[in-house]
């Protein structure tokens, strides 16, 4: 039990400290807020469409390649920010065949100076043409960017993630999470020998007299910025067609010919996530792109329609249960938790990074529900339950706003538990899972704010939440059901709470049926002799104050 306490505070401790890239620090600089806020750069045009060229050089661990930017000019402006890491560098910018100006903000903000005139409504583009030798990753994906390494055989193997830190390590884009465009070409250029998988659906492969093969793909459903990969290697194929609710979905699995055997048996839980999942929330979001499952040789992530898996055919995360239950080795974590995201992250998305709880909360409680999906209800929350392990109340949940950060790795289990407890107050299985799917329905392909999620669970639920939320999003402290006994009476109230929190309660009293309480800060009382037992449930604690 001690080591499995410590591979949980382990994992969550990376995602911490390593989903965003960047360590936790209060000195921001202007290159955050460059890259973080909505500048006057930024807010002047709406993003439509990317064609991404990309010309992929495992031998000199190098691009080269030019990203057509389609937007709508909302407002008169004349100048676009594009947005590019060192150490590549943007070589030119072209608009209607004239090479434009720019000049460096920073580190990665290139303010481009327009000579057409921007004009409200009109539809306009630009080229951007850049290269160089992209950020390495250091351990992807939490210190992700390109990743160049060589399969068993010798052959390149190369890989790239990107959240937190940015897609903008390695093409040229409007790197904010609040503009998608609508849709998307991706042109990957690679040595004859390898095959690119990347996102949407496969348009051609045009074999090049230089010994080089491009693939092009097309995404016909909007997309955030770090959900386009690149994936190069040496690899098979195989497919299944998935019946879904919205008819038949294409699945697409890319691995390493040595693991064809142990993909086909391992990736049968993708069908099977599949089904649980649009049980739960709906329709899977992107039918039109399909669904791929590709090797790589990092852990995971979820690119969208492009999900990537390096869990060693395994299940449980790397062989182990996070949960410390068993449960967790019922299936393989990376399969359920990182394709959950194609409903939480790539259908639903934040529109800053310090909202990233609604990507990775809902997305942890994705993996309990697979679990009840499977295995019942009683499984599903033990699951839960034992994630709480992993849990460190270190620092707020909500990270801090327009400047590209994240709040705590507290996010994965303690919101999957705050999601656990508001459904323990909704009372009501159905109606929860038809507000999981009505949020995927309200929201579909749209990027949201912490405050649309909190007062869609607020109406939908029949209660005011906002105190619940502000407990466990924006405060480190746990709820503590406070009571003490006298003459048959049992006096209880919340402590260690914000202001004002008042949310209901599932409790046993003197051993006897649960029942629902509804304590406030101040005290109430009830019948009873000896004690108040709460509902495992919530993520609360309790204390007796008898003597």
């Amino acid at each position: 039990m001690k080591l499995l306490k410590l591979i949980a505070f382990f994992f969550y401790t990376l995602l911490l400290f390593s989903a965003c890239g960047q360590a936790q620090n209060s000195a921001f600089t202007r290159d955050d807020s460059l890259r973080g806020s909505i500048t006057p750069e930024r807010i002047w045009w709406d993003l439509k469409y990317y064609e991404l060229r990309v010309n992929v050089k495992p031998a000199e661990k190098a691009i080269s390649g030019n990203t057509s930017v389609f937007y709508e000019v909302l407002k008169p402006y004349q100048t676009i920010q594009i947005d590019l890491q060192p150490p590549l560098k943007i070589e030119k910018v072209m608009q209607d065949g004239q090479e434009l100006s720019f000049k460096q903000d920073g580190k990665n903000a290139y303010m481009i100076s327009l000579k057409k005139e921007q004009i409200k409504g009109n539809n306009e583009s630009i080229v951007v043409f850049y290269s160089g030798k992209p950020i390495i990753a250091k351990r992807p994906p939490w210190d992700g960017g390109f990743q160049w390494v060589k399969d068993k055989s010798g052959n390149d193997f190369v890989a790239t993630s990107c959240q937190g830190l940015g897609a903008s390590a390695w093409w040229s884009c409007k790197d904010h999470m609040y503009d998608e465009c609508d849709s998307m070409l991706v042109s990957v250029t690679v040595p004859k020998n390898l095959t690119d998988i990347s996102n949407g659906r496969l348009r051609k492969v045009t074999e090049n007299q230089d010994g080089t093969k491009t693939f092009d793909w097309f995404v016909k459903n909007p997309i955030n910025n770090y959900g386009i990969n690149v994936n190069a290697g040496n690899y098979v194929h195989f497919d299944e067609v998935f019946e879904g609710e919205k008819g038949k979905l294409t699945m697409d699995y890319y691995v390493l010919p040595e693991n064809l055997d142990k993909a086909k048996e391992q990736f049968k839980q993708a069908s099977m996530m599949m089904k649980a999942f649009e049980h739960w929330f709906g329709p899977y979001p992107f039918y039109e792109d399909g669904y791929k499952l590709v090797e790589v040789p990092y852990l995971g992530m979820e690119h969208q329609s492009s999900v990537t898996y390096g869990n060693g055919y395994k299940n449980g995360y790397l062989g182990r249960d996070l949960s410390g239950t068993g449960w967790g080795l019922k299936w393989d974590f990376i399969i359920i938790h990182e394709s959950g995201h194609e409903w939480f992250a790539n259908n639903i998305t934040y529109k800053d990074m310090a909202d990233m709880w609604i990507h990775e909360s809902f997305t942890n409680y994705s993996e309990s529900l697979f679990t009840e999906y499977y295995f019942g209800k009683k499984a599903a929350s033990e699951y839960v339950i034992g994630t709480r392990k992993g849990i460190r109340n270190d620092i707020p949940i909500i990270g801090t706003y327009d400047v590209n950060k994240s709040g705590s790795g507290d996010m994965y289990p303690k919101g999957g538990n705050m999601l656990h407890t508001i459904r323990q107050i909704k009372n009501d299985d159905e109606g929860w899972r038809q507000i999981l799917r009505g949020l995927n329905k309200t929201f579909y392909h749209q990027t949201v704010t912490t405050k649309q999620i909190e007062d869609y669970l607020s109406k939908n639920v029949k209660r005011d939440l906002s105190k619940v939320f502000d407990q466990y999003l924006r405060n480190t402290n746990i709820p503590v059901l406070e009571y003490s006994v006298e003459k048959n009476k049992i006096s209880y109230r919340w402590s260690n709470c914000v202001d004002g929190f008042d949310m209901p309660i599932k409790v046993s009293v003197d051993g006897g049926k649960e029942e629902f309480i509804y304590p406030t800060t101040s005290w109430k009382t009830l019948k009873g002799k000896s004690e108040l037992k709460i509902d495992e449930n919530f993520y609360v604690t309790s204390k007796s104050l008898t003597k």
